[in-house]
């Protein structure tokens, strides 16, 4: 996956959401608090998916798509928090809670599928299997034995 992928493409426009959102709660809502606390996770969730395009290794890749399924875990949470105190109307919370959950799902099947034995090929070295990053192919492929590669 690239920059073009279905997944970093909408966190970003999920992270554009969050940003709208935190405007509106902070100039309209006059609500600070938890404004700052979505705003942070929110964006974090793109942000580790981003810094997955050019993963050292399939354990960092895995790593940075955790943290962000802990970061959109955070953000549903902090939106239910918003939702249950009336800060939005429910149209609008039903819209961002499912792009958020959305994005989950996909961070989830993703990480699953990483994680599985069959989706890898099987290399002969199996202590050191090079690592070919799925979400961008073009970077170049890590070797443990050659880091420089």
């Amino acid at each position: 996956m690239s920059r073009d992928s279905v997944l970093y493409l909408k966190c970003r426009q999920f992270a554009s959401r969050i940003c709208r959102l935190h405007d509106f709660l902070q100039q309209k809502k006059g609500e600070r608090i938890i404004s700052a606390q979505i705003v942070r996770s929110g964006t974090s969730i793109g942000a580790n998916v981003a810094e997955a395009l050019y993963a050292s290794s399939r354990r960092d890749f895995i790593n940075k798509l955790t943290i962000s399924m802990k970061e959109c875990s955070e953000t549903l949470y902090w939106l239910d928090i918003l939702n249950d105190n009336g800060y939005f109307d429910s149209g609008k919370t039903r819209s961002i809670l499912e792009d958020c959950e959305e994005i989950m799902k996909m961070l989830v099947s993703s990480v699953n599928k990483l994680k599985s034995v069959s989706s890898y090929e099987v290399h002969e070295d199996t202590d050191n299997p090079p690592f070919t990053n799925p979400l961008n192919p073009d970077a170049p492929e890590v070797s443990y034995d050659n880091p420089q590669n």
